[in-house]
């Protein structure tokens, strides 16, 4: 009887057509060229087929075959990590340790109470938390450096990232209340806005780059978080958008000013945990979820209870 192709023979093949080249895959998985190709060898006589063309080329090009043999080996692995994911999932007791990444954009006050719910519902957990932007939150996800994310959503094409809604925040334009916009009293247009400088918070993921949202003016001075920008906008260095919660005890003491600025989009931001589905998360990072979602939708739920959320996406920040 004719042998079964591995798994491991499998995975072979895929880091060669993923790296481009057998010495590439061959550092990839820290093994010599020859084992990759030899591996790849008994891979095409136990299928009967050349996956790889390898005249005339000085990298390796897939043949038909191949081309059909990739998608099989990329859905057989997929569904592998997949059950090992669900394996772990039952087996796993609870986390010594949870990674976390936060957006800014996740209200401070509703972060904090659920944290030290946290704390006195884990007593034993040490808590790992990474706060920055969408593409900061979605690396760590992605990167499995995080359990859970939570912040907005991005188009992304790593079919294994989920976004489940769980709440919604608002971004509002502001500025001091001596700086020139936020003395003019009358609504905004695009001409009063141009030439002034507007503050913007970059990503340094690089995950979001050219995605600037809300941007008006010619002149921006680039930031790397929310509670630089926030400063500098309450010193009168420019005006910017900033959610709304941060900035409420502010509007309130007349620091700093609602702009009435009809071209920036004021419409809820839809707020989302995101999990990487080959990181199932354990015990605590499931509670968490679950009372951030309490929390954000503002319900009155039983401890441990899921719900079932929509989903949807959000913008980057201007």
């Amino acid at each position: 009887m004719q042998p079964h192709p591995t798994l491991d023979q499998l995975h072979v093949f895929l880091t060669v057509v993923e790296k481009g080249s057998f010495s590439a895959a061959s550092r990839a998985l820290n093994r010599t060229q020859s084992v990759i190709s030899y591996t790849i060898a008994n891979l095409e006589a136990q299928l009967r087929v050349a996956l790889f063309s390898r005249s005339g080329t000085k990298r390796p090009q897939l043949t038909e075959a191949g081309r059909s043999v990739l998608e099989d080996a990329r859905r057989l692995l997929g569904d592998l990590d997949l059950m090992r994911a669900r394996v772990r999932a039952l087996s796993d007791g609870l986390e010594a340790e949870l990674n976390v990444a936060m957006s800014a954009i996740v209200p401070s006050d509703i972060v904090v109470d659920v944290l030290r719910a946290f704390r006195n519902h884990y007593p034993t957990v040490s808590l790992n938390v990474t706060v920055g932007t969408l593409g900061i939150v979605m690396d760590a996800v992605m990167a499995g450096k995080a359990a859970v994310g939570f912040g907005g959503a991005m188009a992304t094409r790593n079919d294994q990232i989920v976004f489940e809604r769980i709440g919604q925040s608002a971004m509002i334009p502001v500025a001091a209340a001596d700086h020139s916009l936020g003395m003019l009293g009358r609504p905004l247009n695009l001409a009063d806005v141009r030439d002034e400088t507007q503050l913007v918070v970059y990503d340094a993921s690089g995950l979001t780059k050219g995605r600037d949202f809300n941007v008006f003016s010619l002149k921006t001075w680039r930031v790397s978080d929310n509670a630089t920008k926030h400063l500098f906008i309450r010193g009168g260095l420019g005006w910017g958008g900033l959610p709304a919660y941060l900035v409420k005890d502010d509007l309130a003491d007349g620091r700093l000013v609602h702009l009435q600025f009809p071209a920036f989009d004021q419409d809820e931001y839809p707020i989302h945990v995101i999990r990487n589905v080959a990181n199932p998360p354990g015990p605590a990072a499931r509670w968490l979820v679950a009372e951030l979602r309490a929390r954000l939708s503002g319900t009155v739920r039983d401890r441990g209870r899921q719900q079932d959320v929509e989903h949807g996406s959000s913008k980057i920040d201007g």
